[in-house]
C-alpha cells in the first residue's frame, strides 16, 4: 500500500510566505539574470569569473530595489501593491543594503575590470539604463507604451553585455544576434503578461503601463499572438540554424512554452502564473550542467 504524505498547511504557508518575500526583494529576478548570463556566455563560448555573476546580481538587485523604493514613496500605503508596501515599510533597511550593494559593486567592478574598456562601456550602459528609467518615469502616460519595451531591451543588453564584449568577432554573427533579439522578445512577453496581471493594482497606484493604454481583451490577444510568433521563431531557429545553436533554440522554446501554458491556463491564479514565468528564466542554468 502506497502512503502519500501531504504537506502540512503550516509548511505550505511558510513556503508561500518565503516565496513572496524573495519575489518582493527581486531575488527571483537576480537569479534569472544570472541564468541569462550563463546562456550568453555559453552562446559566445567564453568562460566567466564568478565575480561577473555577482556583479550582475548586485546591479540587477540595486536597479529593481531603487525603482521600487522610488515608486513606494510617492503613494499612500493603502494604494500600493503588497510589494511596494513591503518596500515602504522596510525602506530604511533596504536603503542601507542598497547603498552597501552599490559601494561593494563599484569596488568589485574596479577589482575585476580596472579602468579598462569593459568598465567604461559598462558605466555608459548603466547611465543609459538609468536615463531611460528616468525618462519613462517623468513622461508618465505619454511614454507608458515604451516602459515594457525599454526594460526588455536594457535587461537583455545588461545580461549579454560582457559576453558581447569578450566574444570573438566570428561569434558576433547573425545567429547570436538573432538569439539576443529572441531573448528581448521573451522578456517583452514576460513584462506584458505582468502588466496585464498587475493592471488593476497599477491603476489604483497610478503607475503607467501598457495595460493602462490597451483594453484587457485586446492585450490578451496581443500576448497570444506574439508568444505564438516567438515559439514559431524558436522552432525555425532549431530547424534552420547550425547544430551548435540548437540547444539554445530548445531552451528558449521551452521558456516560451512555459509562459504560454502558464498565462493561458484558467486554473492558475496570478501568483502561480508569476511563479512559473520567473522559474522559466532559470532554465538556462541547464547549460552549466550538461
Amino acid at each position: 500500500m502506497r502512503i502519500v504524505l501531504m504537506p502540512l498547511p503550516s509548511t505550505m504557508r511558510f513556503l508561500n510566505k518565503l516565496y513572496l518575500r524573495l519575489s518582493w526583494l527581486s531575488i527571483d529576478v537576480v537569479f534569472g539574470s544570472m541564468a541569462g548570463l550563463a546562456f550568453f556566455s555559453e552562446l559566445f563560448q567564453i568562460g566567466l569569473e564568478m565575480e561577473i555573476y555577482v556583479l550582475l546580481g548586485l546591479a540587477v538587485w540595486s536597479i529593481y530595489t531603487a525603482d521600487h523604493l522610488i515608486d513606494a514613496r510617492k503613494k499612500p500605503m493603502e494604494n500600493l501593491s503588497p510589494r511596494h508596501q513591503f518596500h515602504l515599510k522596510h525602506k530604511i533597511g533596504l536603503i542601507v543594503f542598497l547603498v552597501l550593494s552599490i559601494l561593494f559593486g563599484l569596488y568589485l567592478a574596479l577589482q575585476t575590470f580596472g579602468w579598462g574598456t569593459e568598465m567604461m562601456y559598462s558605466l555608459i550602459l548603466g547611465i543609459l539604463i538609468f536615463g531611460s528609467m528616468a525618462l519613462v518615469r517623468l513622461a508618465g502616460e505619454a511614454l507608458a507604451w515604451l516602459k515594457e519595451l525599454s526594460i526588455a531591451v536594457f535587461y537583455v543588453l545588461g545580461i549579454a553585455w560582457i559576453p558581447l564584449l569578450r566574444g570573438e568577432e566570428l561569434d558576433r554573427n547573425l545567429y547570436t544576434w538573432a538569439f539576443i533579439f529572441l531573448y528581448i522578445f521573451l522578456a517583452l512577453i514576460n513584462l506584458l503578461i505582468l502588466s496585464y496581471l498587475d493592471r488593476d493594482q497599477d491603476r489604483i497606484s497610478g503607475f503607467p503601463s501598457s495595460a493602462q493604454l490597451i483594453l484587457p481583451m485586446r492585450l490578451v490577444e496581443i500576448i497570444r499572438k506574439i508568444t505564438f510568433g516567438f515559439i514559431l521563431f524558436c522552432l525555425f531557429a532549431f530547424i534552420l540554424f547550425p547544430s551548435f545553436y540548437r540547444p539554445f533554440a530548445c531552451l528558449l522554446l521551452l521558456m516560451g512554452l512555459v509562459h504560454y501554458l502558464a498565462f493561458f491556463n484558467p486554473r492558475l491564479n496570478p501568483e502561480q502564473v508569476r511563479l512559473r514565468m520567473e522559474a522559466a528564466f532559470l532554465i538556462p542554468f541547464l547549460l552549466l550542467i550538461f
